[in-house]
């Protein structure tokens, strides 16, 4: 009997489709054999180059971290990226101190005793004056930092508005007016200050006065009492100063000075009065208490005064305290001086 080849039969009748059907799958299972190992390739060249990521910003960390915390630079790269990154220089009773608020005070000191004395250098009493301005403008930061938690908890604000007026007054200090662009270059020159950072500045000093007044009840009561005794001794300044002893401070000028003389306000407000004529009571512009000033003379560009102050103690206090209770903590080491207090 004669054979029947089924399967050569069965493979001369597959149609065309069929066949386009089976060359593809060739094509596809070829391909397959080099799809994988990409994939493979690319999910591991995701993991590394994460890896990589990962590593060198936590070695960019460390170098930052070293270079505040430890090696404490205070250079303009470093205030740059503090500027940006609010990293913290100190705890304040759980408020955090602002590494760049530290940095821009310091600047704004050492930069006019560099301009005086030229480039401090390297040697021992450089180093020596460096860490003095260190310590006082972190003191600073501190005192601004308290400000700033009271002021929240007292409902203080301080507008921008505020910090232009007083930015305008600053420029026009010394009585002569400034231009924008010659005041900015002032700010740059002795304070090594942008017009940014001076305002900053402004804002930060307004807030403590505000908070200052507002929590000073004893300084108030005793600018009372000295409205009192001037309205009863007629004006007689120095009489009120000599009962009151120690609770005020009794000043002179000693002569003419300019009517923009830099004196916490005194000299403005005196411009105001009649020869003899006490002002009413004046909140310090420096944020340090109240005065009562009396006029002596004056000209159209001088003026010549005495004044009582009452000074403001009860931020002063409250700092000592916070200290003694250990609520500041430092993140960086700075001798503490007994004039910095």
């Amino acid at each position: 009997m004669k054979k029947i080849n089924i399967k050569k039969k069965d493979a001369t009748k597959k149609t065309e489709r069929e066949k386009v059907e089976e060359r593809r799958e060739e094509v596809l299972a070829r391909g397959r054999k080099f799809k994988y190992p990409l994939q493979y390739a690319k999910h591991r060249l995701v993991v590394v180059t994460i890896i990589v990521a990962v590593v060198a910003l936590l070695v960019m960390t460390g170098m930052g971290w070293f270079a505040l915390y430890k090696a404490q630079d205070t250079g303009d790269v470093l205030y740059r990226i503090t500027q940006i990154l609010p990293v913290p220089v100190a705890d304040v009773d759980g408020e955090k101190a602002r590494y760049s608020d530290y940095l821009m005070i310091y600047k704004s000191t050492i930069t006019p005793v560099e301009q005086q004395q030229g480039s401090l250098g390297d040697t021992q009493d450089a180093d020596t004056m460096r860490a003095h301005y260190k310590r006082l403008a972190l003191d600073d930061a501190e005192d601004y930092t308290y400000a700033i938690k009271l002021a929240r908890g007292l409902n203080i604000e301080v507008t921008n508005e505020e910090v232009n007026e007083s930015y305008e007054e600053h420029r026009k200090i010394g009585g002569t007016e400034r231009s924008e662009e010659g005041f900015k270059k002032i700010l740059e020159d002795n304070f090594g200050l942008s017009e940014t950072e001076y305002k900053r500045m402004l804002y930060l000093s307004i807030i403590k006065n505000k908070v200052s007044e507002k929590i000073d009840e004893n300084a108030t009561k005793i600018a009372n009492e000295v409205a009192q005794k001037i309205r009863e001794k007629e004006g007689n300044l120095q009489a009120v100063a000599e009962e009151m002893g120690d609770k005020v401070r009794y000043e002179e000028t000693g002569g003419l000075v300019d009517k923009m003389n830099v004196d916490g306000g005194r000299a403005a407000e005196a411009m105001k009065l009649s020869p003899g004529q006490v002002s009413e009571r004046l909140i310090s512009t420096n944020g340090d208490g109240y005065y009562f000033v009396k006029l002596i003379e004056k000209t159209d560009t001088t003026v010549n005064y005495i004044s009582v102050k009452i000074p403001w103690t009860e931020f002063a206090k409250r700092m000592k305290e916070l200290r003694a209770e250990d609520k500041i903590k430092e993140y960086i080491e700075l001798q503490r001086e007994e004039l910095a207090q």
